[in-house]
């Protein structure tokens, strides 16, 4: 791919200022609905504005030990989800507060993090080509693939979702297509700056569609056209520190925390961290064919790894949300060709401002789910997309290969989950862990050909 900025390439201060909003615009709503999802789950108090300040801090932790080489931004990440509700579950049952539970995320995201640092030892010592071996492109395509279209769904879901009940699902599929329709054509159509931040520019084309649809609507009294909510604004003042108080509060917090309490973190967090590990590892590579570099020699696995483990345990610290790299940063890369860390530290500062400043936090908690939805058709697209361009160099004339990129595309787009107890496998990971043992199990396919390549020569 022909970038417009590469890696080392620094913009005009002006135009970093857009590109940092856009890579915020791109991934705000998902780091912002993940405290969200475990506030409605486990009636907890985790706010928006903390998930993006621990956003930011996480992505200037990983920028630093990758030395600014890698253009990714690390959010909340869902596949945690599910061990952060346990954190509040385990803590439940063992009759623990619910500041304990609190203190559960921070030490599962530990946890979790201490496993990234332990392969990025053994990757230090005994380099990537064992990871290479165990998770070729015929695994890696289809599994980067698989986490575009696992997350479809929630586009399309969102593409038809009101934020006021009542709000008609024609108005907000209007809206939505509008985001889409204006993104689209500014992506490919557009000049000079217009090419480069077309997502800004969608989304407020369909902020502005939905604002026009809900004066019409107050001035009819027609509740139907109303699709976006701006209650968030309504006594949000000018500056606020995120609230970070739940770490302070009483209750036996620390003190209450129990050895099987800790038992039940490390069945919660460690073998998810094995799969966001997958995940990593497949976002990288597949970065790095849009940026034209191997990331995983420079800057290297290892502080890649290192970045991502401990940018998760700083962004749980701070916003209690496990970070990971963000596939809709990476998809924003490949729309705009835009692949300078310059714009991702600018990412990483905006969100820490942000989140201070209430009106700007207010704004982005207003913008309607369904204008979201239309950005994200457009970012979950290109991931799957990416992930066929790694696979397209695959034989798929070998049976083995051919069953490997089977089993992986059945079972995530039929979403397989597997729950042990309180631990759950969830479809990506699923996915993998079947690719992974088929290419194993057919691994004789491979020796054989060799066997008869020697022969001929």
């Amino acid at each position: 791919m022909d970038l417009i900025y590469g890696i080392k390439d620094k913009p005009k201060v002006g135009k970093v200022i857009l590109f940092a909003l856009q890579q915020l615009l791109a991934i705000m709503a998902a780091t912002i609905a993940v405290p969200a999802v475990v506030n409605s789950n486990c009636g907890t108090a985790l706010t928006a504005s903390a998930a993006l300040f621990g956003a930011g801090i996480g992505s200037i932790v990983y920028l630093l030990f990758t030395k600014g080489r890698s253009p990714v931004f690390l959010g909340s990440s869902f596949a945690f989800l599910p061990s952060m509700f346990s954190a509040f579950a385990g803590a439940a049952t063992l009759g623990l507060s619910m500041q304990a539970g609190y203190w559960g995320l921070i030490i599962g995201a530990l946890m979790a993090g201490l496993v990234y640092v332990i392969i990025a030892i053994v990757v230090k010592f005994c380099g990537v080509n064992w990871i290479n071996k165990l998770m070729p492109p015929v695994i890696i395509g289809p599994t980067v693939a698989i986490i575009g279209l696992s997350l479809s769904g929630n586009a399309v879901g969102d593409l038809m979702k009101s934020n006021i009940a009542g709000g008609s699902q024609y108005i907000c599929l209007v809206c939505g297509l509008v985001t889409l329709g204006v993104t689209m054509l500014c992506a490919t159509y557009g000049k000079k700056m217009g090419k480069l931040i077309p997502f800004i520019i969608g989304i407020l084309a369909g902020y502005l569609v939905a604002t026009f649809f809900a004066l019409i609507g107050k001035a009819t009294n027609s509740g139907e056209l109303t699709v976006i909510d701006y209650s968030a604004f309504k006594n949000c003042g000018f500056f606020a520190l995120p609230d970070f108080t739940f770490l302070l509060g009483s209750g036996g917090g620390l003190k209450a925390i129990t050895g099987k309490y800790l038992i039940a973190l490390f069945a919660a967090y460690v073998p998810v961290a094995f799969v966001v590990f997958a995940e990593h590892l497949a976002d990288h590579k597949n970065l790095s064919t849009i940026v034209g570099q191997d990331l995983l020699q420079d800057p290297g696995l290892t502080r890649t790894l290192l970045g991502d483990g401990v940018g998760s345990i700083a962004g749980a610290f701070f916003g209690g949300c496990p970070n990971t790299t963000y596939g809709e940063s990476i998809a924003c890369v490949a729309i705009t060709r835009n692949a300078s860390t310059v714009s991702i530290w600018g990412c990483a500062f905006a969100c820490i401002i942000f989140s201070m400043l209430s009106p700007l936090v207010a704004f982005l908690e207003t913008i309607p789910s369904c204008v979201m939805g239309g950005v994200c058709i457009a970012l979950y697209g290109f991931i799957a997309v990416s992930g066929f361009k790694i696979f397209q160099t695959v034989d798929l004339n070998k049976n083995r290969n051919l069953f490997v990129a089977s089993i992986i595309f059945i079972t995530g787009v039929g979403g397989m989950i597997v729950t042990f107890g309180a631990i759950q496998i969830r479809t990506v990971a699923c996915a993998l862990i079947l690719g992974i043992l088929t290419n194993v199990m057919l691994s004789k396919e491979k020796d054989e050909e060799a066997a008869e390549e020697a022969k001929a020569e």
